[in-house]
């Protein structure tokens, strides 16, 4: 058995990593690949929609409710992180759990977007291709600022949080850590 508290559950990081795939597989089907990227895209969204209801009912360090702080706090937070003295969190941290938000909706706008693309009502509408490309874009620019929050957490709080995204554990809080 794994050292430390379970955080996150399988729902949430099989659905993560799923997600993670799912985005960079629809960015590489996105030129020529037809059916593969819609098919992508609309299980994309199926997980996204998951998430979303996981975040509404699941366990604690899977419910917004759990790690969406106010903005008033978010600003407080990242005060902290610019001196070098922010808390460590058991689940996510205030910029964190903005993150997710962000992320799932930006993946859900694209993958909506290129749905409609492919409706009668929007096939070949050059307005919806840009608006759809732009969301990518989007998304991606958000995927990198995740992944270098990751990296600078990960190093600040000498915690292996990819690590902690695989076997669903963190070490347990101790001092000001908030739990």
């Amino acid at each position: 058995m794994r050292a430390g508290i379970k955080v996150w559950g399988p729902l949430v990081r099989i659905g993560h990593w799923t997600l993670a795939l799912g985005i960079a597989a629809a960015w590489l089907t996105r030129h020529g690949a037809g059916a593969w990227h819609e098919w992508i895209g609309y299980g994309s969204l199926f997980l996204v929609a998951l998430r979303v209801l996981h975040g509404l009912t699941g366990p604690r360090h899977a419910r917004f409710a759990g790690f969406v702080r106010s903005p008033e706090a978010t600003l407080g937070y990242a005060l902290l992180l610019s001196r070098g003295r922010e808390p460590r969190y058991l689940g996510h941290n205030p910029l964190g759990g903005w993150m997710v938000i962000a992320l799932l909706a930006m993946a859900a706008l694209a993958c909506i977007s290129g749905w409609l693309y492919t409706t009668d009502a929007w096939w070949g509408d050059a307005r919806m291709e840009s608006l759809h490309e732009g969301l990518a874009i989007a998304l991606l620019v958000l995927v990198a600022l995740h992944v270098t929050g990751v990296i600078v957490t990960s190093l600040r709080h000498r915690e292996n949080l990819v690590a902690a995204m695989l076997h669903g554990r963190k070490r347990p809080p101790s001092g000001d850590d908030v739990a």
